[in-house]
């Protein structure tokens, strides 16, 4: 971890400096972690590695665009960076419609983005971020600058680490699309009701951070995917 002199000026407050405090005593968990998700993500590439060349040649012949959707996230320290994802959408999806998906029909999601989503199968490149130490497999799930625009000063506390691919917000919120298209104004829901919740649910996982958690957390990710599917 940078010293908290370090850190942005924006998280150099009270409220971040309770948990930077905390996960300065977690050090061998984060090194465990981290060594935990670098395992994970080479043996998921290797085994994932024709799977995703497939899908990457079936997005490009059933649309135009490219296969990859790089959209910018807020990472750790606040540094931006492009997710890696496969591309669900129709080209230029930002500009027909919003940042967030709304309903589980989005008419901007292309046919095998549909299944693609349901099945959690365009998450998978995002093993290249985390290869490259801009992601984790489990943590706060990255969000566009706009509404990291929205944090509060202590839900800046989730920048001190790196976002995840997966975590116990994600889980909760798995319809989070569904809740989104039932509200008159999606962007207002998420960003008074939907966010707040979600960045409570990631300050509690910064103290229980363990290894053993996010196995227990990806274990429950890969049942919520092989139920539903």
């Amino acid at each position: 971890m940078k010293k908290f002199d370090q850190l942005p000026a924006r998280l150099q407050n009270d409220a971040v400096r309770a948990y930077y405090d905390i996960l300065a005593h977690k050090r061998c968990s984060l090194f465990f972690k981290r060594f935990f998700d670098l395992a994970v993500a080479v043996c998921v590439g290797i085994v994932m590695l024709l799977p995703m060349l497939v899908i990457g040649v079936v997005i490009k012949c059933t649309s135009a665009g490219p296969v990859f959707y790089r959209q910018v996230r807020v990472g750790r320290y606040g540094q931006e960076f492009r997710i890696f994802k496969f591309r669900t959408m129709v080209q230029n999806a930002d500009q027909i419609g919003g940042q967030i998906t709304v309903g589980d029909r989005d008419p901007r999601i292309t046919g095998v983005g549909y299944f693609l989503r349901k099945t959690r199968l365009d998450e998978f490149p995002q093993v290249l971020n985390i290869l490259c130490g801009q992601m984790c497999l489990i943590g706060a799930r990255p969000e566009v600058p706009k509404y990291v625009q929205q944090y509060t000063d202590e839900m800046l506390a989730t920048l001190l680490l790196a976002p995840g691919i997966s975590g116990e917000a994600s889980l909760r919120f798995k319809n989070e699309n569904e809740l989104l298209a039932a509200s008159n104004d999606p962007e207002q829901c998420y960003i008074q009701q939907v966010l707040p919740e979600k960045m409570r649910i990631n300050l509690e996982y910064l103290l229980k951070l363990s290894v053993w958690y996010d196995i227990k957390l990806l274990v429950q990710t890969f049942i919520v995917i092989f139920k539903h599917h």
